[in-house]
């Protein structure tokens, strides 16, 4: 094996792209290219850091008749990196901005979908709307089952049209020469924008319960007024998490490429370890949001469960890649 299939091997059993590889040796990735295709030969300097990057001696890096014994720790290796070109990440980018809006869109129709609903029974029950209670309830649950349906008929396809690249979420990548580069000046670009639009929504969902504040100290005890304070608060949440869920969406995919914060190389270990028991739990979620709306009647209350979900599950998270990386 010559110098250049060596170096290939031990960089991808190191888990390291070419970018990454020039930049702990201090070249540029056009000369770690060239050595990994015979076309030059790093000097002494070069080999003598490379043998301690790598942990290998330099006999094994410079004699072609020393095999990979010589590469000792290094034989403990994942899968071969998957390469991701200049031309696929530019389409999963702007796939990925194009399905941002839509997924943001759908999260807010679900979080708006109980406002008819509130409000037409909160009417009916303050003798304002000349209905039957059946009447009432009818065209609420029909408003809501409506805007659920068109939340669903807009993430579903949206989900299936990203399934082709969901392989970038949960492999290691090997990202080809100038898709770093090109990837961290979208990022750039877009960040402001990102801070400003996390900043917005954040503040509407922290302020969303001005409204019933508000409806508190002027309505007195009327059911009605209680219940246009709590639609206030869905409208002003339901806004927030669209724009919170769109620039979330964006960002996150520039972090799936640079496998950077959660789609780093152990977040990704970690989360395949975790899937399964995330799934069965969001499904739980989903059943006790439904069990508590509909057979409790509580569409009023039971979107609590949702920030309150997360927010556990992001613990749990947490817990368990801490618990992974000290077990690790």
């Amino acid at each position: 094996m010559i110098f250049a299939d060596k170096l290939i091997d031990l960089r991808k059993k190191a888990g390291w792209s070419q970018e990454e590889l020039a930049e702990k040796c201090g070249v540029s990735r056009q000369a770690v290219s060239k050595w990994e295709g015979a076309q030059s030969v790093p000097d002494l300097g070069r080999i003598v850091q490379l043998s301690e990057l790598f942990g290998v001696s330099t006999d094994y890096l410079l004699k072609d008749e020393l095999e990979a014994e010589g590469a000792g720790p290094l034989q403990e290796t994942e899968a071969p990196l998957r390469a991701l070109g200049m031309e696929e990440a530019n389409a999963f980018l702007e796939a990925k901005e194009r399905s941002a809006g839509r997924t943001a869109l759908g999260v807010m129709l679900c979080i708006l979908s109980p406002i008819v609903l509130i409000l037409l029974c909160s009417a009916w029950g303050t003798g304002r709307l000349p209905w039957t209670e059946a009447q009432a309830a009818g065209v609420g649950m029909a408003a809501l089952l409506l805007m659920i349906g068109g939340a669903v008929a807009i993430i579903v396809p949206n989900s299936l049209r990203m399934e082709r690249y969901a392989w970038l979420e949960r492999e290691q990548l090997d990202t080809l020469y100038g898709v770093s580069g090109m990837v961290r000046e979208r990022q750039e670009r877009f960040r402001p924008v990102y801070t400003r639009q996390m900043t917005l929504g954040v503040v509407l969902c922290v302020l969303a319960v001005i409204p019933v504040f508000l409806v508190l100290l002027v309505g007195e005890n009327d059911d009605f007024y209680g219940a246009c304070g709590m639609a206030l608060l869905l409208a002003l949440v339901a806004v927030g998490v669209l724009l919170i869920v769109r620039c979330s969406v964006v960002w996150g995919s520039y972090q799936m490429l640079l496998q950077e914060g959660e789609y780093s190389r152990p977040a990704k270990e970690a989360r395949r370890s975790f899937q399964t028991y995330g799934g069965i739990y969001w499904g739980l979620v989903t059943a006790a949001y439904l069990a508590w709306s509909f057979l409790g009647g509580s569409w009023d209350r039971s979107w609590i469960i949702w920030p309150v979900a997360g927010a556990v599950y992001g613990a749990v998270c947490g817990i368990f890649s801490a618990l992974r990386q000290k077990n690790g």
